[in-house]
Parts: C-alpha cells; structure tokens; sequence
C-alpha cells in the first residue's frame, strides 16, 4: 500500500514547503513478490518508470532511516547535493539549471533535480504616482485598501463564553482571485479642502461614488512569476541541484562531477559551489581508514615479531596480505560490485585471515627444523602436513561468507561487498599459503652459497 505525508508537522522536526510531500511504499514480504530474488535496484528503476508518466513532479527514491540521516548531515535528502551560493535570486537558478544539465550527464546519476526556487504565481499592484498625484492619494492609502480587500483586516471580536474569534473584513475568493474584478476595487479618497478640490472630482461624481477611485486608475496590476522559495546557508542565499547515484560508485561520481562542473559551467564572480550528501560520510569514513589500516597492518606486523621472534619470518607471513588484498579486489571486479567502505572493512577482517594460515604454515616449518629436519624437508613435510588445517581453515571463513555474498534482501548494500572481498581474497591467500609461502620461506632461509 501507499501514502503519503504532506506539509509541515505541528512538532516541526521536519520542515518542509507545501511542494514537498513524502510518498511512502510499503511492500508486501518479499517472499509474496512474483520473483523473490528481484534486488533493490530494479525494484527501484521499476517504481520510477511507474511514476514518471506523472506529469509535473519530480522524485527522489531513498528510504526513511537513509534520508533522515542524509538531512541531519547535510540538509538533502538525496547522495550528492551541489550547493550553489550567492546573492542573486535569478542568477542562482540560471546556473543553477546550467548545474542540473551537466550533473544529469554524468554516467550513473539517477532523480537530478533542481530544488523548486521560483514558479509562484503573484499579483503585483504597482501604484502609479501620476494618477495618485491627480487624486491626491499617497502610496499608503493605496496599501491598506489592497491589504484589507485581499489579505483581510481585523474590525472586531466575537466572543463565545470564555473564547474569543477575530472577525476578519476581505474580499470574497472570487473577486481576490480575479485581477480584472479586483481592478474595479474602490479606493477612498481624502476629504475635499476648496473648491479646486471638489471641481477636479466631476468625473468621479459621474462614476456615481465621489469619494473613491477605483484602484486601476492609480495603479497597475499584473500576475508575474515569484519566488517559490529563498534558503539560506552560511548567511547566503542557497539554490540545490541534488541527484543519486545508481550502478557506479559514490566516490568517482563525485570526482567526475566536479571536473564537469569546473570545466563547462561558469560560476559569476560571488558565488561559489559546494557539495554535501551522503559522500561526505565516505569522506569522513576514507579519513578513518586511512588512519586504521595502517595502524592494523602495524599491529599484525608486532603481533607476528612477537610470536616469531624473527622479523624475515614476520615478514614472510605478512606477504600473505597484498595477494590476499589483490583476490579480494579481482573478485569485486568480476561481480562488478564499486569499491565502498563496507569493502574496506572486508579488507581489513581478510588481512587477519590471509595471515592466520601464515602463521599456521610457518609455525609448523620451524618446528621441524629445531627437530632437526634439513630445511628442504622440513619445508615439503610442512606443506603437506598443513595442507588439511589451511584447507579447513579458508574453507569455514570462506563459506561462512557464502550467503551474505549473494544476499538481496535487507542490509545487502553492505553484505555483499564485505563478503565478496573477504571470499575472493580467501581464495588468493589460500593459493600463496600452499605454493608461494614455502617457495619465500626456502628463498629467505637458504644457506649462502659456497665461495
């Protein structure tokens, strides 16, 4: 089923214009779908395709808890804003549509929009100083009869027991929404002082009503296009062209679309163009992990000096890492799944595993030799006598993965990366473990060639 919420709440947590209105979808259990293996996707594309032979709106697909936290970062809705900031209303939205055009041309960009700033139809009076001059009239008077007769005046209160109503004076809808009837309005005109006065108002005691004008002969009424709506941010007016992206990775589409913007669209002296949305957590994620896998690889490197007591032995274990890192990105690859901060993580829980099996191998080595075993032999018995335990250990890692890697249901934007990398780096790892580990260790430890 569906519905939808419009408007402001009396508790305004969620501020939003009258244009703006949430449709929610509730879908039936998955297992009730015609295909329950359909993934987000496409489910996605569908409900688009639906909803765009809708004329005159335009939509943003995401989900409650995903745009709640996308207006508590960044003020949208939706993965990438691009904020432009100035002064001028209609230079804003000029540029603004320039924005638009560019970022819907980005490969991967899916509900661009420009945020709704104009569009609202308003009726302008303009008084005209040559017949309020004629009739003796000021600006003022003009004011207060066009604000009481379409915005409505107080004249009094009704009172029922303890409560109390205004009682408002206007115009009837039908007259307010008609400018040409509106035109006919009545404007009082001051108290004659001589006779000059009285002499200048024949053509008004023709009209019947010698002590007003009607409003069209002292000023002009027009409907033009007003704006819908002014933001700002940072004490500057603020226009928003927002887009999701869809089949590609977060972090290129922002790249490329910043590229795009500097190179085909020009920015006026005065304004200037930011970006928020969802990738600023990529941002702030890549930060973190530009500072924790480091320190993890440091840490895993102490850990095996500890155990080993040798740093060419720690060292040999540790190469277990890059070949796992390298299965781990071919496998992303092959299952055309963009790099994300979930696959990070994945990278850094498959350095842990990648370098277990090391570990497993080389302990197992050495143990031989101190029993005496020449280094050949103690290399080819240790492979062979682990085969089993770092089969059985890449195995259950691995295969434990297995149902998240191919996961379609909830949470499988950050499954089945994590997964992916994690089962393919599993792999790769695996393979060095058995045949490389042993070839590096002899390498490392053979005895020096006679002189």
């Amino acid at each position: 089923h569906v519905f939808g919420k419009l408007g402001t709440a009396e508790v305004a947590t969620d501020p939003m214009p009258p244009s703006v209105a949430d449709t929610f979808v509730i879908l039936k259990p998955r297992q009730e779908w015609p295909d329950p293996r359909k993934p987000k996707a496409q489910v996605v594309a569908e409900l688009e395709a639906a909803v765009r032979e809708l004329p005159g709106n335009n939509y943003e697909f995401t989900q409650p808890i995903q745009m709640r936290m996308n207006e508590l970062i960044s003020g949208v809705r939706t993965d990438v804003a691009v904020k432009l900031y100035g002064d001028d209303l209609a230079t804003l939205v000029e540029v603004g549509r320039q924005i638009e055009k560019v970022t819907a041309q980005v490969p991967g960009a899916a509900d661009v929009k420009l945020e709704q700033s104009t569009g609202l139809p308003l009726l302008n009076v303009t008084p005209n100083a040559a017949g309020l001059l004629r009739h003796g009239l000021n600006q003022d008077a003009v004011q207060q009869a066009v604000g009481t007769a379409v915005g409505g005046t107080t004249a009094g209160q009704l009172f029922e027991g303890d409560r109390r109503f205004d009682v408002v004076v206007r115009l009837p809808e039908s007259i307010r929404g008609d400018p040409a009837r509106l035109a006919a309005l009545p404007i009082p005109l001051p108290e004659p002082r001589g006779p000059a006065d009285e002499s200048s108002r024949e053509g008004d005691w023709a009209s019947g009503n010698p002590n007003a004008v009607p409003l069209r002969e002292v000023a002009t009424l027009e409907l033009v296009e007003g704006p819908n709506q002014v933001n700002r941010e940072n004490g500057k007016r603020r226009i928003v062209v927002t887009a999701n992206v869809r089949g590609r990775d977060l972090g290129s589409f922002v790249a490329e679309l910043r590229e795009r913007i500097d190179a085909e669209v020009e920015i006026p002296p005065g304004y200037w163009v930011g970006y928020g949305g969802t990738f600023e957590q990529l941002i702030s994620a890549a930060q973190r992990l530009s500072v924790v896998v480091p320190l993890t690889l440091l840490m895993i490197i102490g850990l095996l000096f500890m155990a080993f007591r040798s740093l060419r032995d720690a060292l040999i274990v540790f190469s277990g890492v890059p070949l796992a890192l390298t299965g781990g990105v071919l496998a992303l690859w092959l299952r055309d799944i963009p790099l994300s901060i979930s696959a990070g993580v994945g990278f850094i829980a498959l350095s842990g595993v990648a370098v277990l099996n090391g570990v497993v191998m080389i302990t197992f080595i050495r143990r031989l030799r101190e029993q005496g075993d020449r280094l050949d032999d103690a290399i080819r018995d240790g492979a062979l006598g682990r085969l089993r335990p770092v089969l059985m250990t890449a195995l259950v890692a691995s295969l434990g993965f297995v149902p998240m890697a191919f996961n379609v249901g909830a949470g499988a934007e950050v499954q089945r990366p994590l997964a992916t990398v994690v089962i393919g780096g599993i792999v790769s790892s695996t393979l060095l473990t058995l045949l490389v580990l042993p070839a590096l260790y002899r390498l490392v430890h053979r005895p020096p060639a006679a002189g």
